[in-house]
């Protein structure tokens, strides 16, 4: 399965905000893609992401590695990077790696918009 990437930017309380939409599969063969984008938006000046994974469908650990390595990446300009997912086999996979302690994790767009840093 291929994995679709849409963004749109969205104002909130927190500020402004890069909302990432991701669909289908985020495995060792379609996590670069994922990657590409993000490292295009910080390039871009994007350092407050929102990426909306109720559209994922299955994630691995080159996954996992991409949204750590985006995390590190905004960080650096002082940014945040807020997950948005409410699939209970995708949180086990944050859960068992201990990474809900590292990424805020949202159930909708709209409070992981809206959440202030």
């Amino acid at each position: 399965m291929d994995l679709s990437l849409s963004t749109r930017n969205v104002s909130g309380p927190g500020g402004d905000r890069t909302v990432v939409e991701v669909g289908g599969e985020i495995d060792v063969y379609t996590a670069p893609k994922l990657r590409e984008q993000l490292v295009e938006l910080v390039n871009d000046g994007s350092y407050h992401l929102v990426v909306d994974m109720e559209g994922v469908d299955f994630l691995d650990s080159t996954g996992l590695g991409v949204l750590v390595g985006g995390l590190k990446r905004v960080r650096a300009h002082e940014g945040s990077l807020r997950l948005v997912c409410n699939q209970e086999r995708i949180l086990k996979i944050f859960r068992i790696t201990g990474l809900t302690k590292v990424f805020p994790i949202h159930g909708s767009v709209d409070e992981a918009v809206n959440a202030t840093d």
